[in-house]
């Protein structure tokens, strides 16, 4: 294994130990829940989104392994302060290059947990809260 694989891995691992953004949120425009039903990996993430469309705030709350819960770690710092319009365009590539660690298909599901939670929350802002 070379330095660069190492520094990934411990990357992850101190995500998985200490997420960023952790906790919950009452005060959130949208607070949505996803579970991965192949591992029991579970996501809460909660967003406070002000009238620029902007990610203001966000909290996640994840359960799982070290690759969903250093995903949604990692997510969580990269989202905030971008608009629902740059967050539409994030896709897999862009979770699998903040891992920057080879996932395997099994663990496919795990890594992108987060992004499926934030594109349904957005899907969920956008249809029933922005109307309101």
């Amino acid at each position: 294994m070379d330095t660069i694989e190492l520094m990934y891995q411990e990357n992850i691992l101190d995500h998985y130990k200490s997420p960023h953004n952790f906790g919950k949120m009452e005060n959130a425009t949208v607070h949505h829940h996803e579970k991965n039903p192949l591992c029991g990996d579970e996501l809460d993430m909660y967003l406070v989104i002000d009238e620029n469309k902007k990610i203001a705030d966000v909290k996640v709350n994840p359960h799982g392994c070290a690759i969903s819960v250093a995903s949604a770690s990692m997510l969580s710092d990269e989202i905030k302060g971008k608009t629902i319009h740059e967050l539409e365009k994030m896709a897999k590539e862009n979770i699998l290059e903040m891992l920057g660690i080879p996932i395997s298909p099994v663990r496919l599901k795990c890594a992108l947990l987060s992004l499926d939670t934030l594109k349904n929350s957005i899907l969920i802002f956008e249809k029933y809260v922005r109307k309101n």
